[in-house]
């Protein structure tokens, strides 16, 4: 829809780009992987993972940059879904993403990961769902509450070292949103023709 030049929500927070793939243009792995450096990489999104599960449990929404320092490197990119947006370094992706993310949404629980895999520099894991929530009032632009709303998302990191450089992030917001009576497809109108074609358009209030 955004790409079409239809934006039902707000602004995001962080930069709404095509997401790109890995700075270092070796995101098909062809060749088997040293299994040694997989382990290392599923071994670091354990880490990272079990450091966010603490910090949900703690209620600390405002956590000190050195949280994600210990797994992140801190000129980290992370590509978030359109709604959110991409960000780039620590700080920013503090300010952009989780801070928003964090105050607007309370009672936060992590559901556990159908799989958490790696091979070489990379990792992924998905959950469905992997975290439910219920919204405060101004994440994604929307007001507040007591929907208990799960979020489906599936992620991918590289690790470049010792820590983790880029993160592509896949939330099925459409999703989470419908369990909150919010159906954006249903505001859309693709009848309207601009003279080339059919276009998406939001419906007329």
């Amino acid at each position: 829809m955004h790409q079409a030049g239809c934006f039902p929500l707000q602004l995001s927070t962080g930069a709404t780009i095509t997401q790109p793939g890995p700075s270092t243009h070796d995101g098909i792995l062809i060749d088997p992987q040293d299994s040694d450096e997989s382990q290392k990489t599923l071994d670091l999104v354990n880490r990272m993972i079990d450091d966010l599960t603490e910090l949900n449990m703690s209620g600390n929404d405002i956590c000190p940059p050195e949280v994600l320092q210990k797994s992140w490197h801190d000129d980290m990119a992370w590509y978030g879904p359109t709604g959110i947006g991409a960000t780039y370094t620590i700080a920013r992706y503090q300010e952009q993403h989780q801070h928003p993310f964090r105050t607007q949404l309370k009672d936060k629980v992590f559901n556990g990961h159908v799989a958490r895999f790696a091979e070489g520099n990379y990792a992924g894991f998905f959950g469905w769902p992997n975290l439910t929530n219920t919204p405060t009032g101004g994440f994604l632009g929307l007001p507040g509450n007591d929907v208990r709303a799960d979020m489906r998302v599936v992620n991918i990191c590289r690790r470049d070292g010792d820590k983790l450089a880029e993160n592509w992030v896949f939330i099925d917001l459409l999703h989470w949103m419908s369990m909150q009576g919010i159906d954006v497809l249903a505001n859309v109108d693709v009848s309207r023709d601009d003279g080339v074609g059919p276009s998406i358009y939001l419906k007329d209030p």
